[in-house]
């Protein structure tokens, strides 16, 4: 009896067939995430680049309007977000007596959850099928030693013949589920680890611009200067 995969797939039943699909498509569901993830984070940080090369001059000069236009300019750029965020709020409507540096401040604590959130979508998939992956792995096993007692019962003999197929149909469900789980607990934590790092440098940029605010909390910009000379 020749134990290759096409071979032990068609002998599977129903149910191992069925166990091995939803393996698959958790596997296709980490892969896809991944890639996404990868292509999102780099097109973030490519674009923070460039925005924040463009932004310090105008910083510098208190020029909001814009750095605001920068902000929006740079849509795919997690700091661009945040900054654009913290300076709409800050040279928005007042509210009551709350000064608009503490209006600032309020929302980059606000826009700093909103853009961890969205670093981190996708990834409670990769956690899913991390933690989920070996129990239906471990289904199948159990399907699969079950065929492999039904075939004890029909052949009513012990021998290697008789339990060969459920036998390797168990343990090709385990690897399955274990070769899915393992990438997937790997990749979710260095992505973790990624945006961490990642959510610890908005944060410090955050607190920059939010020091920036305080320091030039009614200063005219340079072009203002000018129009007023």
């Amino acid at each position: 009896m020749a134990f290759d995969l096409a071979h032990i797939w068609a002998g599977m039943g129903a149910l191992g067939k069925s166990i091995a699909a939803v393996l698959l498509v958790m596997a296709i569901a980490c892969a896809g995430v991944t890639v996404e993830r990868l292509l999102v984070l780099g097109k973030s940080q490519r674009e923070s680049r460039k925005f924040a090369a463009a932004a310090g001059p105008l910083i510098d000069s208190w020029e909001l309007e814009p750095l605001i236009a920068l902000c929006k300019k740079h849509k795919a750029s997690a700091l661009a977000r945040l900054f654009g965020s913290i300076l709409e709020r800050y040279t928005g409507t007042k509210v009551g007596n709350v000064s608009p540096p503490e209006l600032a401040r309020s929302e980059s604590e606000r826009s700093l959850e909103a853009v961890g959130a969205d670093l981190r979508r996708g990834l409670s998939v990769l956690a899913s099928v991390g933690s989920v992956a070996p129990f239906v792995g471990l289904l199948g096993t159990v399907v699969g030693i079950i065929g492999a007692f039904q075939g004890i019962a029909s052949t009513g003999s012990g021998g290697l013949g008789a339990v060969s197929a459920g036998i390797a149909e168990a343990l090709i469900e385990t690897a399955f589920g274990l070769m899915v789980a393992i990438p997937a607990v790997l990749t979710f934590n260095w992505l973790t680890t990624r945006i961490n790092a990642i959510e610890m440098t908005l944060a410090r940029s955050a607190g920059e611009l939010l020091d920036e605010v305080e320091n030039n909390h009614g200063r005219l910009s340079s072009s203002m200067k000018r129009k007023a000379a």
